[in-house]
């Protein structure tokens, strides 16, 4: 690494805001595949590795790259040496970036494990339904693992991914990036020390923001739950785990509803088409134009792999709207999954909690109200307010103090690298315990999931067994 990039850090460092003497600056050029600017770490725990860690990325899209890149940026604690892609220009770039050798450039995720063991992990980023081999695979040749959650779309492959990292003692941390957000985490702290007393219930709020569920969940990867996740799993896991994470106590029964309502052919406008580019006569005024989207706004076209020459861009992402399902109408589309879901939850303690995922609002991030014996808290990303029944005060805390304000949309409040230097320093020190998202710790929230697709299908309250 050059000079140059370590004097940038140096002076993010400089001007990082304390928070409990920890400093959470961002990198001047690390971003999450939303743009969202990523947290460097900055722990007392860590000790610097006498070597870095050497890992194998497979699935070189977009979560492969933002946790890739740590790499770029802390060269003497992580080396990418080997991927594993089947798009040839994802293959190529991820290669060039990492100076990854011929030889351990590879096709398929079989491909790497065909090899003899030639690195300490594997970054296993490829699509969900896509986790669970790979990841037996490399438990049995003895990676360590760097896991994108959710676990896997089985229950049971879960419990089996869990029995054999116990069986062979090998490090899993699943990518639960918001237990690294020091939004969260502050939050957290808050309700542990008794800052509003004993929790009594939680409401938990995801929005997803419109644009954003018509991209991921009705023309994407997770348009269709069978062949993928469904979407409690695959974008809501990450809630019931924060809600468990943050109470700091185990779940007992589940209860969940929900439906697709809206992105459905019988909605469709008059005078639409099967694609936006087909001359759709409402399209000028459609909230979720695929032209207007992709092509005029130029949102979310990191899943294009365009043309570096960005003169060229433009006439890619047309072809792209005329040959992809990120064109089609979204209202014509073989998608089934929830446009909104709400789930009531019974913890140990006689704690509840709400959740609800809904698809149709303005803006995306997570909105989290605390009820306790002794106050109240209420947050939205942005900011959280605690009340303190005792005193008749309150206090607000402001995402700018903890150096996050970059929160909006769907980002992950610049988790991603922290929880990287977290599983780097396990894997270095081979010590688990300096993990907040073990294998160990995640899985109950899968369980969760699970269960409330099972208690929505079947209209019944569920037990959770762990």
């Amino acid at each position: 690494m050059s000079s140059y990039r370590w004097s940038r850090r140096n002076i993010l460092k400089a001007l990082g805001i304390t928070v409990g003497g920890t400093f959470f600056p961002f990198s001047l050029w690390g971003k999450n595949e939303t743009g969202e600017p990523l947290i460097l770490p900055n722990d007392k725990r860590h000790k610097t590795p006498a070597r870095p860690v050497t890992a194998i990325t497979l699935g070189a899209g977009a979560r492969g790259n933002v946790y890739g890149d740590y790499g770029l940026e802390f060269p003497d604690q992580l080396d990418i040496v080997g991927v594993a892609e089947p798009i040839p220009l994802r293959n190529e770039r991820y290669a060039r970036k990492h100076k990854i050798s011929n030889d351990k450039r590879f096709k398929t995720w079989e491909d790497v494990f065909k090899q003899p063991k030639f690195a300490d992990a594997v970054i296993i980023s490829t699509p969900d339904q896509l986790h669970y081999g790979p990841c037996m695979a490399a438990l049995k040749m003895g990676y360590d693992i760097l896991l994108e959650k959710p676990i896997s779309p089985s229950e049971q492959e879960c419990r089996d991914i869990l029995e054999l990292a116990h069986k062979t003692n090998r490090i899993v941390a699943v990518c639960h990036v918001l237990r690294y957000a020091p939004y969260f985490v502050k939050l957290r702290d808050l309700m542990q020390s008794g800052a509003i007393g004993d929790i009594v219930s939680l409401q938990h709020f995801e929005p997803i923001e419109h644009t954003h569920m018509a991209h991921s969940y009705v023309r994407g990867n997770w348009h269709n739950s069978k062949q993928t996740t469904p979407i409690i799993l695959a974008k809501s896991c990450h809630d019931l785990d924060i809600i468990k994470w943050m109470l700091g106590t185990d779940s007992k029964r589940i209860q969940a509803f929900g439906s697709l309502k809206w992105f459905k052919k019988s909605n469709a406008p008059e005078g639409s088409t099967e694609r936006c580019t087909d001359g759709c006569a409402v399209e000028g005024s459609c909230p979720y134009s695929a032209l207007k989207i992709y092509h005029r706004k130029r949102h979310r076209t990191y899943v294009f792999d365009l043309p570096e020459d960005k003169s060229k861009q433009g006439d890619a992402i047309l072809d792209y709207l005329r040959t992809t399902d990120y064109g089609r109408c979204v209202y014509r589309m073989d998608n089934d999954q929830c446009d909104h879901y709400t789930t009531n939850i019974l913890f140990d303690k006689e704690v509840t909690a709400t959740f609800n995922m809904e698809a149709f609002t303005p803006w995306g991030g997570r909105r989290t109200r605390v009820m306790g014996s002794q106050g109240y808290i209420e947050g939205d990303m942005d900011q959280f307010t605690v009340w303190d029944f005792r005193t008749d005060k309150s206090k607000k805390y402001e995402s700018k103090v903890l150096d996050v304000e970059n929160y909006k949309n769907e980002g992950h409040g610049g988790g991603d690298w922290r929880l990287v230097a977290d599983w780097i320093q396990a894997v270095s020190q081979q010590n688990a315990s300096l993990l907040t998202s073990t294998i160990d710790a995640s899985i109950e929230s899968h369980i969760m999931c699970f269960m409330a697709e099972e208690s929505r299908f079947n209209n019944r309250v569920m037990e959770i067994k762990m």
